[in-house]
This record gives C-alpha cells, structure tokens and sequence, in this order.
C-alpha cells in the first residue's frame, strides 16, 4: 500500500528558509492540489473588498469583458512560479509579465503588499479548515519565504521579515481598507458570475454557496445578502467530508500545477504556450 504521509515526512525534514520552494511545489502540486486552487479563487475574491483595488479592476474593464481570461492568467502565472521556481527561465517571464501587466497602472504599494499577503495566508487558513491533514510548521513558513522572495522580484517594498509580522499587517490592513463601494460590488459579481458559469447546478444556488463562503465583513463589502446561516454549515461539512475521503486515496505520484485542465483559456496548456503568452491582450 503506498504511505499516504511520505511527502509530510519529507517536508518535516527540510528548512523552510532553504528549501522553500521545493517545499512548496511538494505541498501545492502533491498533497493539496485542489484546495490550493479553491484557496487562491478565494483569496483574489478578497481582495476586491478594498475600493481603491476594485475600483482599478472596473477602469480596465477586464473583469466585465474577459474575467475567464484574467482569472487563468493570473493561476496560470502564479503556477509557473512554484511549478518552476521564479529565478528558473519560465519562471522570470511569468514574473516580466506579471511586472509589465501591474507596471501599466499606479498601484500602491501597500494594495500591491496585501495581494501578496493573500497568496501567503489564505491558503494556510484554508487548509486549517478544510485539509486532508494540518500543515506542517515547514509549510506555513515556506509559503512566507517563497511570495517574500516573490515580493522583492516584483519590487514590493517593506514586505515584513517575519511570518507573524506579515500576518499582522494583513489583519490591519482588512479591518481599516474592507469597506463598501459601487466598484466592489461590480467587480464581486462579476467574480460571482464567473464562479456559477463553472458548475451545471442552477446559479441562484451557487452564487448562494459562494456567497456563504464569505466571511460577514467580506459580505458587507461587496454588498452583497448573505444567505441562511444553514448554507454555509452545509457548504462547510461538504468540505470537511471531502478531506475524510481523500485523507485515505492514494497519494498523488504526478503534480498538478501548470498543468491543470481546469485552466479554460488555454487548452493543453504549457505544451504550445510559453509564460510570455499570457496576459496578453
């Protein structure tokens, strides 16, 4: 029978500040593929709470004409980090394309900052939750080390040196920025709308589980009407029931990164399709 926790017992035996980006290809491509993608869907929904981030999101128009495409864009990109490393070749053209994309607008730094701060800790906060197995100490920190060395590519500055400060500054940030505008309404359904048209269930009941997914002040910052208290409970068991299952499937022996056929844009994407491809108009 193959040992379900041979990829944790690796990870335990590496040094987050080393080897994290080996720690978090193992982690994301391996042991949590799904819920890595699921994490990251609701960590960019985030950070449409903040007005001055949603409002530059309507002025592209991007979200209204082509939201299927921004959103692979920016997975497909992210992916190439981790699947490759972001000082590998394909790894620093997703990383000139995402600075050519970001250096077309006037962007604070602390917007810029707390996107990244996403990418560290709603994953981690979703795995607590919802994962087959709680993370390691390894893969908390890890996450922290690898969108910090990120960060300094992108010339984000004072990004925190440690794991708690950087966790800190998120929390302040969201409970001085979540408030509610016109744009973050428009660019939550928008985000909304998307979300539904992945699923055959009727959209009133998927808007409404997604919905429900959203923390209260998540919920007044978009405006939106949360649903009965019962949806989200379901949605949650429905998760928690998920990771019973899958605590006892095989493990996985090919990763799932770049590679995820859930990606729509691009059909067989890497084969044909180089970083520098995406994003473009």
């Amino acid at each position: 029978m193959s040992d379900r926790f041979a990829n944790r017992r690796l990870i335990e035996s590496l040094d987050p500040v080393r080897d994290h980006e080996r720690i978090m290809r193992v982690s994301s491509a391996y042991e949590f593929p799904w819920d890595y993608v699921r994490a990251l869907e609701f960590a960019l929904f985030k950070t449409y709470c903040v007005p001055s981030i949603s409002s530059l999101l309507a002025r592209t128009g991007e979200f209204e004409h082509r939201p299927q495409k921004r959103y692979d864009d920016t997975a497909l990109l992210m992916a190439e980090l981790v699947d490759h490393g972001y000082d590998s070749p394909r790894g620093k053209e997703a990383l000139r394309v995402v600075n050519r994309l970001h250096g077309r607008y006037d962007i604070a730094n602390d917007d810029m900052k707390y996107v990244l701060s996403t990418f560290v800790y709603e994953p981690i906060d979703w795995l607590e939750r919802f994962g087959w197995r709680p993370l390691t100490r390894q893969e908390r920190l890890a996450a922290f080390y690898f969108y910090r060395a990120v960060g300094a590519r992108m010339a984000i500055r004072d990004v925190p040196e440690t794991y708690d400060e950087f966790l800190a500054f998120k929390r302040a940030y969201e409970e001085k920025e979540f408030v509610y505008s016109d744009t973050n309404r428009r660019i939550g359904q928008y985000t909304l709308d998307l979300f539904c048209s992945w699923y055959p269930a009727p959209r009133a009941l998927t808007a409404k589980a997604a919905v429900a997914m959203l923390d209260d002040r998540m919920v007044r910052a978009f405006g939106f009407t949360a649903p009965h208290p019962w949806v989200g409970a379901l949605g949650r068991t429905a998760l928690r029931l998920r990771a019973r299952l899958v605590r006892h499937l095989p493990p996985r022996t090919t990763p799932r990164l770049t590679n995820d056929p859930g990606n729509r844009t691009y059909p067989g994407y890497p084969v044909g399709y180089r970083p520098a491809d995406l994003g473009a108009p």
